[in-house]
C-alpha cells in the first residue's frame, strides 16, 4: 500500500504482514473476479500500483505468463521481495509524485491506495496516462464514511468499545490526509477522466474471521498513536483485543468500492 511520510500503517511494521494476509482473504476474490472479467491472459502488460503484499502480483504473474509483464510498485517494497522474478519487476515508486514506470499497459490496478495518497488527482491521471488505448483501469478503494462502524450490531459494551476505537482510527487517518469518502466518488472520477464503459460495485465484509484478524493487527499497529492522541487508553486497547480474541464479535471492515473502465 502506498504511503505518505505521515502514513499511519507503515509496511515495515510486523503487523503489516498480518494486515496484507487479511486483505488477501477478504478482497482477493472480488479483485480476481473483476480482472477475470477483463479477459486477462498471456502477454498482458500490467501495472500493480501500491502493491504492498504479493497476492495480487503473484496471481497476475500466473495469468500473463512468461510473455507478459507485471510491474509492481510501492513506496516501500519490503513485502514484495518474494515476487521479484520474471515476469514481475518490483520498483520503488510514488504514484502521486513520479511519472509512471512505463506506458502502454493493458491493465493498471490499485487497491486500497488512493484513499491515502496526498495528490489523488495526479495519481489517477498518471495511471490513466500509462494505459494503452483500450486498456483497462481498475481502482478499488475503501469508503470508511459509508459504513463507519467496527460492529454494525452495537448491542453491548464490547461492541461500543470497538466502535469508539474505530472512530479514533478514522480520526487518525483523516488527520493524515486520508479521504474517508473517496470510494463512492470513483465512478464519477473515472467518467470525468474520459474512461468509457465505467462500472462499479461494492463489497462489504461482515463477521469473517479475516475481519477479526485485520482488526487485531490494525489496532496493535496504531496503539501508540491512539494513546498519544488521547483517543484511547492502554486499558481500552487491551480489553478490545481480548474481546476480539474470543471470536464471538461480528466485526466489519469498511466497504471496498471497485470501479473500472476502458481508455478511449
Amino acid at each position: 500500500m502506498t504511503r505518505t511520510d505521515g502514513y499511519l500503517l507503515d509496511n515495515r511494521r510486523s503487523e503489516a504482514a498480518e494486515r496484507f494476509d487479511a486483505f488477501a482473504t477478504l478482497f482477493d476474490p472480488t479483485t480476481f473476479r473483476h480482472l477475470e472479467g477483463f479477459g486477462i491472459g498471456p502477454g498482458w502488460r500490467c501495472w500493480e500500483v501500491g502493491a504492498g503484499g504479493t497476492s495480487v502480483v503473484s496471481w497476475l504473474a500466473k495469468k500473463v505468463g512468461p510473455t507478459g509483464k507485471v510491474v509492481a510498485t510501492d513506496i516501500d517494497t519490503t513485502r514484495l521481495a518474494a515476487a521479484a522474478r520474471p515476469p514481475v519487476a518490483v520498483r520503488v515508486h510514488d504514484v502521486s509524485a513520479e511519472e509512471p514506470p512505463g506506458e502502454g499497459f493493458d491493465l493498471v490496478h490499485a487497491r486500497l491506495v488512493l484513499v491515502h495518497v496526498p495528490d489523488r488527482e495526479r495519481a489517477l491521471r498518471s495511471m490513466i496516462d500509462a494505459l494503452r488505448p483500450g486498456g483497462r483501469l481498475l481502482i478499488e478503494d475503501a469508503d470508511p464514511a459509508l459504513q463507519p462502524l467496527t460492529c454494525p450490531d452495537e448491542h453491548g459494551p464490547e461492541q461500543q468499545l470497538a466502535n469508539r476505537l474505530r472512530q479514533g482510527f478514522r480520526r487518525l487517518l483523516a488527520d493524515r490526509g486520508a479521504d474517508l469518502s473517496y470510494g463512492r466518488t470513483l465512478p464519477r472520477l473515472l467518467r470525468e477522466a474520459g474512461l468509457r464503459q465505467v462500472t462499479a460495485d461494492a463489497y462489504f465484509p461482515l463477521a469473517s474471521p479475516a475481519c477479526a484478524a485485520l482488526e487485531s493487527a490494525t489496532v496493535r499497529q496504531i496503539r501508540d498513536q491512539l494513546v498519544t492522541a488521547g483517543l484511547a487508553t492502554d486499558e481500552d486497547i487491551d480489553q478490545h483485543l481480548a474481546n476480539v480474541a474470543t471470536g464471538t464479535m461480528d466485526l466489519a471492515t469498511a466497504p471496498m468500492i471497485s470501479a473500472w473502465g476502458r481508455k478511449a
